[in-house]
């Protein structure tokens, strides 16, 4: 079982930045894989990025390529997505997950945080 708790949501103006962390419980952190994803309102949950157990892996969504990054610290059992460059369209709930294997699924993932909110405005 592993329990997932974000934070560092808020409210920033479009172009500036937020850093997002998800801390774990369970000594297992270090064995999965772990994903950002967001859901904006009226919209299903889309991946952002992911984060191979490792660390050495890692994959994002178009949308936010060369703004955002993933990052991880098994010695805190705690994952982070820093954003830059915010946009309005960035508005969103952001989940972070874990997940047994490398992928971009939402399906595939086991574990959920409850969300933090990010709001961008214009």
């Amino acid at each position: 079982q592993v329990q997932l708790v974000e934070s560092g949501g808020g409210l920033v103006q479009a172009g500036g930045s937020l850093r997002l962390s998800c801390a774990a419980s369970g000594r297992t952190f270090s064995k999965y894989s772990m994903g950002w994803f967001r859901q904006a309102r009226g919209k299903p949950r889309e991946f952002v990025a992911v984060i191979s157990w490792s660390g050495i892996s890692t994959s994002y969504a178009d949308s936010v390529k060369g703004r955002f990054t993933i990052s991880r610290d098994n010695a805190k059992n705690t994952v982070y997505l820093q954003m830059n460059s915010l946009k309005p369209e960035d508005t969103a709930v952001y989940y972070c997950a874990a997940g047994t294997y490398y992928n971009t699924n939402v399906a595939e993932y086991d574990y959920w945080g409850q969300g933090t909110q990010v709001t961008v405005s214009s």
